[in-house]
């Protein structure tokens, strides 16, 4: 059992170690700081599924680390919260197939709403019916899942975890945002005291 779990461990780093790493990424660091702590939109993140819980932590991490981000489910976008997307925002729309019929449409609704807002992609597939959409995408490297079945998102998430974290990191250090900053953000709990407490 012990090697079956450090053979699955190893896939996943393997697969971390295949994504592409080519300068994508500081461009959507630009685009996002642009509308976010230029234009004071914020960024809209959206995704179905698993990728959905993904794009929800990748955006309450932006909020918490100094840029307002919200998450927008593509379906309830459909039933009026698409009423939340401002012309100044940025959307960052994520699936692994780049396939996922909700969030295609969700580009096309937003763009009939605002036609200026920009896109960003997160996806496995470069060529996809959604990256085409996207004004930008960054790749995962469409890794292979280490689900038995080769269908149950786990090594794609997994990538997907790593580009938001990514993402967060570099933002951080490119509006220099402080520990002073963070206690702001998150009053409660263990890190809330501990940045707290260290800024005294």
């Amino acid at each position: 059992m012990k090697e079956k779990i450090k053979s699955i461990i190893q896939k996943q780093v393997d697969a971390i170690n295949k994504m592409p790493i080519d300068g994508i990424s500081q461009i959507a660091i630009e685009m996002i700081h642009k509308a976010v702590h230029v234009n004071g939109g914020k960024l809209v993140v959206s995704g179905m599924g698993k990728a959905g819980q993904i794009g929800l932590n990748i955006a309450t991490t932006f909020s918490s680390t100094g840029t307002p981000s919200i998450f927008l489910h593509p379906s309830e976008a459909q039933h009026g919260d698409l009423g939340l997307l401002q012309e100044n925002d940025l959307l960052f729309v994520i699936s692994n197939s780049g396939k996922t019929r909700e969030l295609i449409e969700l580009t096309q609704l937003a763009k009939g709403l605002h036609p200026k807002v920009k896109v960003i992609c997160l996806s496995g597939k470069t060529e996809s019916n959604l990256s085409k959409r996207a004004d930008l995408t960054i790749s995962t490297g469409n890794p292979k899942e280490v689900c038995p079945l080769g269908l149950t998102p786990t090594t794609s998430t997994t990538c997907m975890t790593i580009v938001g974290d990514v993402l967060v990191v570099l933002m951080m250090e490119k509006i220099k945002f402080t520990k002073e900053d963070y206690a702001k953000r998150h009053h409660s709990g263990y890190l809330g005291e501990k940045a707290r407490n260290e800024n005294r």
